[in-house]
């Protein structure tokens, strides 16, 4: 008998050396990404993200990258690569006046990335090669998407595909037709069109013209789009597959129930009381006619989604109209969208949780459904631990600088919400503070619970329970 057939499952010889280095290698580095994705996916997304706003932050860093042609510093490199991975869109620098063409394309690119997700679109590729799923793929997909169930991972990432590609390209054709008829040439109303609609969707917030966005203030055909890029992209994209397979709201699952109810309210809220404080203030909305009111209005209640672009400007506010958008901003958008903040759905929980408090229920309900206990603990958590990153970046940010609470307050918020909007202290902040604003940034964008899941040791299983005893609240 051979030593074949007494080892049936025994390997061939590899034909070389050179041969079987290569596969030794391939195999070690798949192996080792399986056990990072296994043991801690969600340690894996911050891995990624780290190295990826390292890439960005390097090529940003290229003499051509600037148009002086010098090496941008690394504070200012470094901020604005993870604003735009973080798809945040605060900036110490003035983008179009600061970075050549190559510095931008590189932001648009980075813009893109960060918007699908590094891991997500890592996963797209791997859908495009091998036109399947593996378990393990699903499973450090599921953690970026935040998808309900494994089986939904497939459909979710190419609805990601399919539904940011057609909207941005959308985007495209409305901004690029309105820039022409405004007497741009072709090429620069081409390049202004897939630049604001990538910013847009992804939330973002970067802008393509050195002296803003207010001349735009009252054209329809530029702040309608823009707005409606924000709306969409900070809905997340479990909302958009579910809303896409059916339009009859009773056919929708709770998330997206929650999540659109939330977000229109919180819209309206916004448009009525910001409209209110800001209707007589001559130096954002009173100057402008009726019309044009209106729709600067519609612009300031939809950006503290995590849009972060601005008709008007924002460091003329007033301070209340500040606060309000702080707390807009730190609540954000919805699950596994291109927005930031604590996100719409732990807010509706916390009210929920309220409502069943006040009538003395034991449950937590809404839309006819039941809210595990679990979601209400995240929620909890998500909260404390947004606001705690808050108040101590701010409180750095205030020993860093002599700003006031109110503009320190605003900058933190608008950095861990990656919401992009600013007051306009940003660009003379010192390195120091910078570098807070960018871990604010990155912790902000990967998720308060992405970096507690990563940092925390695996759940642990007990054969017991303690007694129960109730302590006196309130």
């Amino acid at each position: 008998m051979t030593s074949a057939e007494t080892h049936p499952r025994q390997r061939p010889a590899r034909r070389s050396g050179r041969s079987s280095g290569r596969r030794f290698g391939a195999l070690w580095w798949r192996d080792t990404i399986d056990d990072a994705a296994r043991s801690s996916p969600a340690r894996l997304a911050l891995t990624v993200f780290v190295f990826v706003i390292a890439f960005f932050t390097a090529l940003l860093s290229l003499p051509f990258a600037t148009e002086s042609g010098q090496p941008a510093p690394l504070a200012d490199a470094l901020f604005v690569a993870t604003s735009a991975v973080c798809v945040t869109g605060l900036t110490t620098v003035n983008i179009p006046e600061y970075f050549s063409p190559f510095g931008e394309g590189v932001l648009l690119v980075a813009m893109q990335v960060g918007g699908i997700g590094v891991l997500t679109l890592a996963s797209i590729l791997g859908v495009a090669v091998s036109r399947r799923l593996g378990l393990r793929t699903r499973l450090i997909a599921a953690s970026e998407t935040k998808a309900l169930r494994l089986g939904e991972v497939g459909s979710l990432l190419r609805t990601i595909l399919i539904v940011s590609l057609s909207i941005e390209a959308v985007l495209f054709v409305v901004l690029t037709s309105r820039f022409l008829a405004l007497g741009e040439p072709l090429a620069q109303a081409s390049w202004h069109g897939v630049f604001y609609a990538v910013s847009s969707f992804n939330n973002v917030g970067f802008i393509a013209h050195p002296e803003g966005l207010q001349e735009f203030v009252g054209d329809p055909w530029f702040v309608l789009p823009m707005a409606a890029g924000v709306f969409v992209g900070s809905l997340g994209f479990p909302v958009l597959l579910v809303v896409l397979r059916s339009w009859r709201p009773r056919e929708w699952d709770l998330h997206t129930k929650i999540t659109l109810t939330a977000t229109t309210v919180l819209l309206v809220l916004a448009f009525v009381v910001l409209g209110a404080m800001e209707w007589r203030n001559t130096a954002t909305l009173a100057r402008l006619d009726v019309g044009e009111r209106l729709l600067a209005t519609l612009f300031l209640a939809v950006m503290p989604r995590s849009g972060g672009f601005s008709t008007v400007e924002t460091g003329a506010m007033n301070p209340e109209s500040w606060l309000v958008t702080d707390a807009l901003m730190f609540i954000g958008g919805g699950s596994a969208s291109t927005a930031g903040g604590i996100r719409v759905t732990t807010l509706a929980v916390l009210v929920l949780a309220v409502v069943a408090e006040a009538r003395g229920d034991v449950d937590v309900e809404g839309f006819r459904r039941r809210v595990p206990a679990g979601s209400i603990r995240i929620a909890v958590t998500v909260l404390l631990v947004g606001a705690t990153v808050v108040l101590l970046s701010t409180i750095g940010l205030m020993a860093m600088t002599n700003h006031t609470l109110d503009r320190a307050l605003f900058e933190t918020i608008s950095a861990f919400a990656t919401c992009g909007l600013s007051t306009g202290i940003t660009g003379d902040l010192p390195d120091g503070a910078k570098y807070l604003l960018t871990a604010t940034m990155f912790i902000g964008r990967t998720g308060t619970m992405t970096l507690a899941a990563a940092l925390a040791l695996r759940e642990r299983r007990r054969m017991f329970r303690l007694p129960e005893e109730r302590p006196i609240i309130g």
